[in-house]
Formats: structure tokens, C-alpha cells, sequence
């Protein structure tokens, strides 16, 4: 153990880092005025590494820091140690994970790329489907998603974890306005319950950009007015509709394969 890195052990909830800890993971909208992300557990903290990202700062309860340091150690150029309770309390979790990092947000673009496969979400909101939305995105070969005002805050910490590290494989536009689609250059595909053909008889356009609406009020009629395809999804079983993640993970399934 002697080879390990020597961490800062910090043990005032008044410390600075504990602070900016602190409001990383309870602010959602924190990232953007502080230019950092806060990444809690394990699994989160791997699939980072794994997409080459580079933490700033390492941070470890007392009890966990003995197990995990051989694993992490030169992860990050700061390695932090705190009491567990200290640790607890700066988590959003119901049970907080025993590590996380700090990372630096990636520069975040204002302008979108014009002919990439997207998906576009027009005011979703629970942070749950955002980040599902985000891991299907990825997982099919969407490379760009696209927020339009009104949606969750896509580097917020429970979209990070719903994200499940689909975030560092993706390039996202946060804020747009519904105009800023023509300069996707590309049809848009829109879900709907009642209108449109089947997705599984429907030719799909390629590459095109998928629109997931608020998952009470759908997608808006200014999108509407702009789509160039309408699709349902069979649902033999007789529910009304599905959720926003599920149809998503469906259509760009559909998108991807057809």
C-alpha cells in the first residue's frame, strides 16, 4: 500500500470542496455555473473511465478508501478522503454510494450538427426518462441529443445516473428553441398515439431525428408542424399509451435495425 498516493483527508462540512460537493449533488442546474459534474457510485465513476474521462478530483468514505485505492489510484489528479457521514450527507442518494468523482463538464455547444442521426426532446422532464432516453440514444447509434427548452437538465445528477455513462458518448445541445431544428437539415419523426402509420410497417427515413415530447402533453404542435413522418406503435396488449422511455427505446430500436 506504501505505492498508493497520499489523499487529503477533509473532515469539516465547511470546506469548500465540501461544499461545491454539496451542491453538485442536490442543485441540478449547479454544473452550469460551476463548470463541474458530480458522478456518485461505482458504476457511474467506471463507465467514465471507460469512455476516457479524466476526474478531477477522486472522493472516498474511511471506510471504502482501503478497498478502493489500489483500483483508482492516478485516476484523478486529487484524491480526497471524508468520514462516511460526511459523505452521506453531501449525497442525493437514499443510500450513498461510498465514492464518486468530479468531473470537468464537457464543453457544452450551443449549435447543433447538421445530418447526424438525433433525438430531439421537447420538454421532458422527469430526470428518469430523460437519462433512459439518453442510454437507448446511445446504445442505437444516435450520437446527438438534442433539449429543447423545458426539458430536464441533461447533466443533472439523476439524469447522470439514469444515464448510466451514455452522457460521455453522446454530443448534447441543451436550451434550443423549436426553429433551431431546420438547421438539422434532416426529417423529423414524431410518436403518436392516434395518428400516423405503424411503426413496424413504416419505412423509416435515413438518417433522421426522432422527437420525444412531455410526457403528459406529447410533442408540441410547432414540432408537429414540422414533422415529416408520423408513427404509432402496436400495443396488442390494450394499454393507451406507454412511457416516454419505453416508446423511445422501441422507435430508435426500429430506427436502427429496419
Amino acid at each position: 500500500m506504501s505505492d498508493l498516493p497520499n489523499p487529503l483527508l477533509i473532515s469539516s462540512r465547511d470546506n469548500p470542496l465540501v461544499k461545491e460537493l454539496r451542491l453538485l449533488a442536490q442543485d441540478s442546474t449547479a454544473y452550469r455555473k460551476l463548470g463541474r459534474v458530480w458522478l456518485e457510485g461505482d458504476h457511474l465513476c467506471r463507465a467514465a473511465l471507460e469512455k476516457g474521462q479524466t476526474p478531477a478530483v477522486a472522493v472516498f468514505s474511511e471506510s471504502f478508501w482501503p478497498q478502493a485505492s489500489v483500483k483508482y489510484r492516478g485516476v484523478a489528479t486529487k484524491i480526497v478522503v471524508i468520514p462516511d457521514r460526511l459523505l452521506a450527507d453531501i449525497s442525493g442518494l437514499e443510500s450513498p454510494a461510498p465514492m464518486g468523482f468530479v468531473l470537468p463538464l464537457p464543453t457544452l455547444t450551443a449549435e447543433l450538427q447538421p445530418g447526424l442521426a438525433s433525438v430531439v426532446l421537447d420538454r421532458l422532464q422527469d430526470a428518469g426518462n430523460v437519462g433512459s432516453v439518453l442510454r437507448s440514444a446511445a446504445a442505437f447509434g444516435f450520437r446527438q441529443v438534442l433539449a429543447l427548452k423545458g426539458s430536464a437538465a441533461l447533466w443533472s445528477p439523476k439524469v447522470l445516473r439514469a444515464g448510466m455513462g451514455a452522457h460521455f458518448g453522446l454530443q448534447l445541445v441543451e436550451g434550443l428553441a423549436p426553429e433551431a431544428l431546420a438547421g438539422l437539415q434532416l426529417p423529423l419523426v414524431v410518436t403518436s398515439s392516434h395518428r400516423g402509420e405503424w411503426l413496424h410497417q413504416q419505412r423509416l427515413p435515413q438518417p433522421c431525428a426522432w422527437v420525444f415530447g412531455h410526457e403528459g402533453q406529447g410533442v408540441s404542435e410547432a414540432l408537429e408542424a414540422r414533422a415529416s413522418h408520423f408513427v404509432r406503435i402496436a400495443q396488442p396488449g390494450g394499454e393507451e399509451s406507454l412511457n416516454v422511455a419505453a416508446a423511445a427505446a422501441i422507435c430508435l430500436h426500429a430506427s436502427a435495425t429496419g
